[in-house]
């Protein structure tokens, strides 16, 4: 997947990422100063970016970095043609305490939904399953759906028919 292709909104970088720096300075460095090229809150920005956009494993987020815009790695604190390579972030992410990371990162998107405009549209998230269960041959698999309301986090669990389940 290439990401210099996306379909990532036109949103400048520092906009987006702006307090999302911040909120990682905190994170303690695992490791030593010595040899250090790239801060760790450089790397663990774009390394939160490129998760956002859908990049999961440690090869897709070198990947990303790599094909991110100029513009984007500069707005990063990335030099464009000194991005963190692949064994750089394979090492460095795994290293991070993953209780300090997902508190700042909770922190910070805690910040921007409280002050995000609510959205024009309304959206609704869809789920459906068949269930694993006994079938005869005058009855089928019963279907589970299950839906959500974005804006509200509210929603129950149907069947298929549109009744909630008992």
């Amino acid at each position: 997947m290439d990401a210099s292709l996306s379909c990532a909104p036109a949103v400048a970088a520092p906009e987006t990422s702006a307090g999302l720096a911040a909120a990682l300075a905190d994170l303690p460095a695992p490791r030593a100063r010595r040899g250090v090229r790239r801060p760790l809150v450089v790397v663990v920005t774009a390394a939160v970016c490129a998760v956002a956009a859908g990049y999961r494993p440690y090869t897709a987020i070198a990947e990303w970095v790599a094909d991110v815009p100029a513009a984007t790695a500069l707005a990063l604190g990335i030099a464009p043609d000194r991005r963190p390579s692949d064994t750089m972030i394979r090492r460095l992410l795994p290293a991070l305490d993953p209780d300090q990371l997902t508190q700042a990162v909770g922190a910070w998107l805690a910040v921007r939904s409280a002050t995000a405009p609510s959205p024009a549209r309304r959206a609704t998230a869809v789920d459906g399953k068949t269930l694993c269960g006994p079938r005869t041959a005058d009855t089928t698999a019963r279907h589970v759906l299950a839906a959500c309301d974005q804006s509200t986090s509210h929603g129950s669990p149907r069947d298929r028919r549109g009744l909630p389940f008992p």
